[in-house]
Formats: structure tokens, sequence, C-alpha cells
């Protein structure tokens, strides 16, 4: 036939009760009709551009202003400056408007370039070259101009441009390997099959002649689910993704079913939800007060102002008539215009430019964790990982740890370490004669044939793939083979059967290929595979033998086998599996069943009809595979050791040490993971273990009624029984699995389910340790969502390393994903990823707590030096007549967070270590002092802000004290308004910058550079606004007003004085905290490294001062 048709959809399948296909789209292969008779209407599909910018040429501007004016600060900043260009207010609109224009400006530049980023990002893989089949011919074509339907050439090494079902490769089988790296991050090869009616069609000239159309579901994110066909069932075996690579096969034929932002890699990629940090909390109810603050002084100031007012000379003097307009204007009008001007005079007292400190502090600091050292591992080659910086003060906020245990706490490198078949206990090195070495019973023929199919069950049931290392086509039995599996516990097992004489050498056409002891190669058909699943907990093979024979092999938790297989088997098992848990081995249950020509004829049906249906496919199949392994036979089970990683104890130890509770959850066997949990030393030998277990409760009737009695009882243990005078260093451990938790979770009665929950909680919060077993991945999400709900809400921390604890990751305040094993999907969706779980100490220890040391202080310092800048502006108005006059300069009033205040405060929060890093690592004690958000309580904000309200006390009446004397010069020379305001200014921005320089206690280069130089750059840019350096200035107010300041004694020693009294109780609190810590010799040793440099800082203006004042003459 010069045409072959396979028409997959349009004869459908007239199966009894087959539900109606709704959701669905056609693809026609090659977009060429099936049938030429019938009429051909071209489906519109979203062409293969991907998009993952945020923005257009066009719509940048508007699209990012509406975004940043949604924030608080911004919003109210934007009022304040239209009300000054709208009413006549005492400052420019430039002392807002341009601060304002400044934040939004830097935050759009730096939004702009990421997505310029993304954008260069689309473009190379859009404008990517790619084949497209045509008339027989291959086509170049970009990437974006791939339609659904589209027959697409690729080739070794090359990414799918988008997802494609696999119609045929080079190979004679229809194989190809592929790598999920982009996707998942497992870096094995996967293989890959072709439509079986299409792999003949291997060239240009043959795919075209192929006419077929496809019926498959609509787009959706899930990466491991799949088209569906009628007539051919596929699964995920058959379907490229976007994204992945082909590997170690020349060329490859596929349609295009799904293009551009409807591919799973796009679907995939949307948005995680945004996780706040409690710092941003902070500064959001700091931000409310400080507004109360402003309205009230407003509010005092124009209440004032009408008092002062009502007598008639002070409303109007006789230099300063009022208008015509002004007197006919409304009294209620004019009150509320004048509460605006002193808001906008006020304003300055909410710190717009904090939000930028704060964005480009969590940005730059950030990576200082992806340079630690500390953190490159070179097994992997790898360093630590920063998905977001907006949680790094939240590293150093940790209540809660939740972790797994497999991959996590231990290594998930598996060794297979022994076996039991029919209840006798194997282990040993392979005899030629005798296969296994058994050690506890007596070897009959029935028990070598026993140990044959055990064996055969190993190499049969799994997903393990080969990598060989000989040049001919496949591999051999001669070939050193390589094992690759997503899962290490597969590889162990495979390894162990053939350290026991039995060796899988991989699948050729369709068939899995056994070495046995006799060095004969055993072909087994495969048949099906019931694929493994977080839910059933065991994965089959349904084989068929060179004899004809059809045979399941299954393997499982014992707790997923058990119920499937004859009960007179179990026992002597279930004695071994519990055995090995209690050793701390992870063990397997193997069992095998005989499938019948008949009943396989009804089960392919049934798996057919389960893989070919496009509503509730999951159930459906899941129901199928739970009538399938039935009735089994029970061969035996395996233990392998997973060992603990390096430094797991002596990190959860130091854990505990800093007050941080560590809760374990895990889907292994409760044994399995206790044994872990004393080795990593979650529990210790004296820990009183409370078990709230299936085995526990099962002893009685009624589960519910026992699990009341249970609950009622640890309680009463931990709150009444055991006072903490008597009973004050025992600790108790809490043992949960997850059945238990189901029940106490979904109890049949609401109430009584918020009772048990209750009674629960308040173990678990006296419980120094808690271990979650046998937990499926919702449970784990559930338990962390439990615990952040508690009263105070809790910070909590999730950190594991597989697809099963992504869950728990996403519902934590910080998800911290271990670069491991099983892909990489944990990493992926965590905020921050580390190669071990050792590293998780430092992260915390030291980085979290200086990350939130560092922009707490920098919170508490932008709320101090903004009400130490605007007190004085409202003292100022009580001797002004309340009239809104401004006292500083409208470029001071510009400057001031922008220029001259911003870098020192930004290098603080970058550099400091006010512990040393190997000292906080060394005592974790050091995390409980800032637990509980401590340096930003009332207390710590208080201390601020009437620390705040004394300095700008001093400022204002010092200077207002030194204006008492009629002149200040010896030329009778008096001082105005505006050398008022830039003396209080001088004393403000030198005794601010001071207080920083007082604080900090890790100096650097870059410290000395930015507090030194902001100070001089105050001094220099004064200079150039007064007209000294740049003359063209000379018709401003403050011509010359800064140089004729300076050329007063007095003004030097006061501007010195008021300084130093500012600072007083600063510098004395420093030296007492110093007395009582150092020795003599140490403390001596302070204070000519602190005090002495602090103390010739603010004596060399007064010897400047001096020498520019020396007298011509005696003075009288």
């Amino acid at each position: 036939l010069n045409c072959m048709v396979l028409s997959f959809l349009l004869q459908r399948l007239n199966c009894a009760g087959e539900e109606k296909r709704v959701g669905t789209r056609t693809v026609f292969v090659g977009n060429h009709p099936v049938s030429e008779t019938e009429a051909y209407i071209a489906q519109r599909f979203c062409d293969n551009r991907i998009v993952s910018s945020k923005y257009t040429l066009w719509n940048f501007l508007p699209k990012n202003l509406f975004e940043q004016f949604r924030r608080i600060a911004n919003f109210y900043f934007l009022i304040i400056f239209l009300v000054q260009v709208t009413v006549d207010t005492p400052t420019s609109p430039v002392t807002s408007g341009l601060p304002l224009f400044f934040v939004i400006t830097v935050t759009a530049i730096k939004q702009g370039y990421e997505d310029w980023l993304r954008h260069r990002a689309d473009n190379e893989v859009n404008k990517s070259t790619v084949y497209i089949i045509e008339n027989a011919k291959r086509v170049r074509k970009e990437s974006e101009k791939i339609k659904v339907g589209d027959v697409v050439e690729v080739q070794a090494d090359e990414t799918f441009p988008c997802d494609l079902i696999l119609l045929s490769s080079c190979t004679g089988d229809g194989t190809c390997y592929v790598t999920t790296a982009s996707l998942d991050g497992e870096s094995n090869c996967k293989t890959h099959y072709a439509v079986r009616d299409t792999i003949a069609l291997c060239t240009a000239e043959s795919i075209d002649t192929l006419r077929a159309a496809i019926e498959c579901e609509q787009p959706q994110p899930d990466l491991y689910n799949c088209v569906h066909f009628s007539f051919r069932s596929l699964g995920p075996e058959n379907l490229l993704l976007k994204g992945a690579t082909l590997k170690n096969t020349k060329k490859i034929y596929g349609v295009a079913v799904y293009t551009g932002m409807e591919t799973k890699m796009a679907l995939n990629y949307q948005g995680k939800s945004q996780k706040r940090s409690a710092v941003e909390k902070s500064i959001n109810a700091f931000l409310i007060v400080y507004l109360f603050i402003l309205l009230t002084k407003a509010a005092v100031c124009t209440t004032l102002k009408y008092v002062w007012q009502s007598t008639p000379y002070n409303d109007e003097p006789w230099y300063n008539q009022k208008t015509q307009k002004e007197r006919e204007t409304l009294k209620v009008l004019k009150m509320f215009t004048d509460f605006l001007s002193f808001m906008v005079l006020f304003n300055f007292i909410i710190p717009v430019s904090m939000y930028v400190t704060v964005e480009m502090q969590k940005f730059l600091g950030s990576f200082f964790i992806s340079w630690d050292k500390d953190f490159y591992d070179e097994e992997i080659n790898e360093g630590a990982l920063v998905n977001t910086s907006d949680l790094n003060e939240e590293l150093g906020q940790v209540d809660y740890i939740f972790t797994d245990k497999t991959g996590t706490l231990t290594e998930n490198s598996m060794e297979f370490i022994e076996c039991c078949i029919d209840g006798h206990k194997y282990k040993g090195a392979a005899q030629e004669t005798d296969g296994l070495s058994q050690t506890d019973g007596p070897l009959t023929y029935f028990d070598k044939n026993r140990e044959e199919l055990f064996l055969r069950a190993l190499c049969l049931c799994h997903t393990v793939e080969i990598k060989t290392n000989d040049a001919v086509d496949g591999p051999t039995e001669s070939a050193e083979l390589t094992y690759m599996s997503s899962s290490p516990d597969e590889i162990a097992l495979v390894k162990g059967a053939k350290k026991y004489g039995f060796t899988f050498v991989g699948i050729r056409n369709g068939h899995m290929r056994v070495e046995n002891q006799r060095k004969e190669i055993e072909e087994y058909e495969l048949l099906h595979t019931l694929n493994f699943d977080s839910v059933r907990r065991r994965m089959s093979v349904i084989v068929k033998t060179q004899a004809g024979d059809i045979l399941l092999f299954c393997k499982g938790a014992d707790s997923a086998v058990f119920p499937r297989v004859q009960n007179h088997e179990i026992e002597l098992t279930k004695a071994h599996v519990e055995r090995n848990a209690m050793d701390g081995y992870r063990t397997l249950c193997v069992a095998f069943k005989e499938i019948a020509p008949d009943d396989y004829e009804r089960i392919n049906r049934q798996l057919i009809e389960a893989k070919m249906a496009l509503q509730d496919r999951e159930e459906k199949m899941e129901k199928v595979f739970d009538d399938i392994e039935t009735n089994m036979n029970l061969i035996g089970a395996t233990a392998v050791e997973d060992k603990l990683q390096d430094q797991a104890a002596e990190t959860i130890e130091a854990l505990h040490a800093a007050g941080l509770k560590v809760w374990v959850l895990t889907g292994d066997k409760m044994e399995t993971a206790k044994s872990t949990c004393y080795a990593c030393r979650l529990f210790q030998t004296s820990t009183e273990l409370l078990e709230l277990t299936t085995k526990t409760i099962e002893e009685s009737e009624r589960k519910e009624d026992r699990l009341h009695e249970l609950l009622i009882e640890y309680r009463k243990k931990l709150l009444h029984d055991f006072p903490k005078s008597t009973r004050k260093h025992q600790e108790y451990g809490l043992i949960i699995d997850g059945s238990t938790l189901s029940l106490i979770l979904n109890s049949s009665q609401d109430s009584s389910s918020n009772n048990y929950k209750s009674i629960f909680l308040q173990i678990c919060m006296k419980c120094t340790a808690v271990l979650c077993c046998r937990m499926a991945p919702l449970q784990k999400a559930q338990i962390v969502r439990m615990v952040k709900n508690l009263k105070g809400s809790p910070i909590t921390l999730s950190i594991g390393d597989g697809a099963n604890d992504v869950s728990m990751i996403l519902e934590s305040h910080v998800g911290i994903g271990i670069k491991g094993k099983e892909g990489r999907q944990a990493a992926r969706n965590s905020d921050y990823a580390v190669p071990k779980f050792k590293h998780l100490k430092k992260l915390l220890l030291a980085h979290g707590h200086l990350y939130y040391v560092r922009i707490a202080h920098l919170v508490q310092y932008f709320f101090y030096k903004n009400l130490c800048f605007i007190l004085p502006q409202f003292l100022y108005q009580f001797f002004c007549g309340f009239s809104q006059q401004p006292l500083y300069d409208a470029a001071y009033l510009t400057m001031y967070n922008i220029c001259f205040t911003s870098l020192p405060i930004l290098a603080y929060s970058l550099l400091e270590q006010h512990i040393n890093i190997d000292t906080l690592t060394s005592d974790p004690r050091l995390y409980m002092k800032i637990s509980g958000n401590a340096m930003l309580q009332l207390g710590p904000f208080l201390y601020w802000t009437f620390l705040a309200a004394f300095e700008g006390t001093v400022f204002f009446f010092g200077t207002y004290f030194l204006f008492q004397t009629s002149s200040l010069e010896e030329n009778a020379k008096v001082y105005g308004n505006w050398t008022f305001g830039t003396i209080v200014f001088t004393v403000l921005v030198f005794t601010v910058t001071l207080k920083l320089a007082l604080d900090t206690r890790f100096w650097t280069w870059i410290n000395h550079f930015v507090i030194w130089g902001s100070l001089a750059f105050y001094v220099f840019f004064s200079f150039f606004w007064g007209g000294i350096i740049w003359p063209f200035l000379k018709q401003q107010r403050m011509y010359f007003v800064f140089a004729q300041m300076l050329s007063s004694v007095s003004t030097w020693l006061a501007i010195v004085l008021l300084i130093f009294i500012s600072l007083f109780p600063e510098i004395l609190l420093i030296v007492l905290k110093n007395v009582r810590r150092r020795s003599a010799r140490v403390r001596t040793k302070f204070i000519l490294k602190k005090l002495l440099p602090f103390a010739s800082l603010i004596a060399w203006p007064c010897i400047v001062g001096y020498l520019l004042n020396i007298p011509k003459k005696p003075l009288k």
C-alpha cells in the first residue's frame, strides 16, 4: 500500500458503558486528513512560541507602574506628591517626587533587566532551527513555527522543541533514549518507545505517507500523564516532552501534539504562591505605627495653628495681610488644606527608600549562600542554590524542622544486605552449585526452585535500564553493564540478584533478558508494567515465559503486599521483615502468581480500556491494578541498607541545642525509621517513646475509643503526672503512623476530630522529637499545615530530596531541597537547595542568624534615622507660629535618604558579622537569642523610637540654645533660619552615620569607604550647593550658608558637643556591656581600638574650626 492509514480516532471502540469524551483535541498527523472523502476543517492551536517574559516593549511602563504603586509606601508617596503639586504646600514637589522617582526607577530597571534576560532566553529557544517533514522532504524552520500535527525530525543530543508522540526511530525496535534533567533533574537515560504500527516508517518519504488521527486530552501540567489514542493505548513511555534531550539515538520522528505555552514544561513553570517573611509583616506593622505618628503630628499642628491664630494679631499681622480670596475661603476647607500641608511637611517619617534598600540587601545577600565554599559538594560538583531571596532572614527564625528520611538523613545509596525466601534467611556470597548461602534452614530441592523464582523476580520486576560500554548495538551478556534507574532501591536489588548468579542483561524487542546461574539466556516477553505509585506502594510486571506461561511478579512495602497474599505464607516472612526493620534496613516483599490465558485476555482488555479512558483515567487504572494484584503467593523479602549521611547526627544535635524541634516525616516502616532516628540522635537512649500506631490502636475493637484513651493517657503523662520540678530533664518522643493520623484528622464526628486534633497537638508540643512514619505526600503537607496554624504561628522549615517531599516543601514557610539521587523535583520547587543535610546547620545557625540580625537592624535603623530627621521639623513649628515653614532646605530633604545615609546601612546589612561565623556554628544556643523575631518586637522598637526622639530633641534644642546668643560671629552678623536648619541637619547626618559606625563590629574597607565617604560627600555637596565649588548657584537661598556657618568656632564646638551628647547613651551602653564581658587587658584594648578613634573623629572638626578662626588681633 502506498498510503498507510491508521485510524486511531475516527473508528471508535464500541465498548459497553464507554463515557462521553469531552475536553479532548483531535490531531491529524502531518496535518493530512485521514479520509479524503470527508471535509477537513483545520483546528486552531497555539503556536510553538515560549513566552516566559512578563512585559513587552509596549506594556512595560503602565504594567510596571501599576505593580509598583500597589505597594502601600509607594502609593502613599504618590498621593503626597500629587498634594504638593495641587495644593500650596511648604515644600517643593521635588522633595517627595525625586525620592519616589529614584525608588520607582531603580526597581523598574531591576525588573526590566530581569525581564530582558527572560526575553533573550525565549528568543534562543523560539529561533532555534528544527526540521519538519513536509511533502516527503526535510524543511528547515524556526522552532516557533511548528504547528500541532507537524512531523518533526530530532537528531542526537538535540532538545525536543515541543511535546511529541514518538512515531519511529533509527533503531530497529523503535526505541530511543532520553534525559529529562531540565524537567525533573534526573540525569539518567530513560527508554521511550515508538507506536508499534509506525516503527517501520524510518525515512522522510515513508513517514509522509502516514494518515492517522490522534484524539488526546487537552493540555495539562502533569509531566507523567500522557495522551491517549483509540485502538492503540500509549503511556508516558511514548511521549517525548519539550525540554528533554535525545541521547544515544541518531534520529527519531515524532508528531507534535502540544506546542508553545501548552506544552507540559510551560504549564509546569507557573509561579508558586508568594511566601512572606516575618520581617515583612513587622515592617508593615511599623509603617502603620509611624503613619499614626504622622497623622497625629499633622493633626496636632493643625489644631495648634488655629489656636495660635485665634488671637487677631497672630492671625493677620500688619506685615502679612490676607487677600480677599483667603478671607472668603471656607474655614473647614482651609483646615483640611493645612492638614494636608503638614502631612507633606512631615511625610519623610515614612522611609520610602527602605523598600529598595531591603530588596537590594536580599538580592545581593543571597549570593553569599551561593558563594559559600562549605556548601560545595565534590561528588555532584555543585554548591548551594538560591531560588528565592525573599526569605533569607526567615532562615534565622525557624521553630520547627520537618525532614524526610530516605535521601535526606540517609545517603539513598542502597546496598543489598540479605533476603529471606519462604521464611529462610539467606546471606553471603553466591556459590556456583548452591546459589545463595543459606544461614538458617535445610536446603531442599523445592527451596532451590523457590530461590531461582525469587531471583528471577528481582531481575524482572523493575524499571532498570542498561547502559553498556560495548560498541555493538544493544547490551550482551559479555558487556560491562551499568544499571540506571530513578530509584536506587531497584538498582540495589538487581545488583543483589547478579551477585547470586542471576543477571539482568537488558530488553531487546520487548523481551526482558536474564542470564541465569548456568550462563544461559532466558527471555521473557514484557506484556505490561504496573508502575509504582505512592498510594499503592508497590509495582508489578506481567511477563510471558518462553514456554508460554504468563506470570505476574510484584514487589512493594509489606503493608501493601501482605493483605494480597495467602495468610499462611505471611508469618515466617513477617518476622524477618520486622527484624530487618529493627536493624535499620529498608525492606520490600516479593510475590508472584500465575495467570491463566483466559484471565490474561480479560486483564489485558481491562488494562487497555483503562489506559484509553480520557476521563478518570487514573482512578480506573488504579482499580484495575487493584484487581490484578490479588491472590498472590509470597516468595520472600529483601533487606537493603541505606547508610546515614555524613554528620547527620551532629547536625540534628546542633539543631536541638539551638532550640529547634525536628520532626521526621517518612513513608518507611516504623521500625526502620525508629532505628534511623536513634542512629541520627533524634531519639536519645533516655527518651521515653509514646506510640500512636496501628499496632497500639488495633488492640481494641473500636479504634476511635482506643485512640481517645491513648491520647488522654499521654496528655495526662506529659501535663499532669510529671510536674516540671520532679521530671525536669525527662525527654519524650512521639511516633505516629499515617493511618492513625488519618483517624485523628478525619474522625467520623467533626467534634471528636477537633478534640483529637487538639489533644494530639498538645502532646506534640511537649515532645522533643516526633517521628511520623508510613506518611503519604499529602499527609506530610497536612502535618506542616497543622503546625503552621498553631497559636503564635511558628516558623516551619521542610527539607527533602524527592518528588514526594514537594508538597510539604511548598506548604512550609521555608522549603529546602536536597540535590539528591531521586531527581531534582524537590530542589526545583524549594526556596533553597543544598547538596547534603549537614549543610542545614551552617545555613540556619550562621547564614540565617546573620541575615536576620542584619535586616532587623536595617529596618529599625531606617525608622530611627527618619524619626531623627523629622522630629526637629515638628518641634520647629512651635517656634514659627505653625506656619509650615520648612526647617531644612529642599535639597537636603531630597538627598537625605537617597545619598547621605543610604550606602552605610546597605553595606552594614550585607557585611556585618556581630559574632564570628565559627562561633555561631560551634555554639547553637546563640540561635535562640534571635528566635521569635526578637529584634523586631515591641521592646526593641520602642528603644529605637525613644532613642530617635531623644536625639532629635537634642539636635533641635541644642541648636536652639546656641542661637540664644545674639551673634555667633565676631563681626556681629546674625545667623538666619537656614543656618539654624543646616546646623541641625549637619548634626543629624553625622550622628546617625556615627551611630551606625558604633554598631559595626565587623569592619571591612567597604564599610570604611561608605561611612566616611558619605560624610565627606555631605560636606562636599553642601559646599557645592552653597555656591563655593559651583558659583552658578548664587541665586538660591543656601548661597554661602554652609561655608559661613563653619567660619564660627562656636558652631564647630556646638556640632561636636551635640553629636557627643546624642551618642553618649549609646557609648555608655557599649562600655558597660564590655566592662562586664571582657577582662581588664581586653577591655583596655577595646577602648584603644574603638573609643579613641571615635574621640579623635569628633575632635578634628574642633581643631580645623579653631585654625579657620584664629583672630588677627587679641579679642577684648
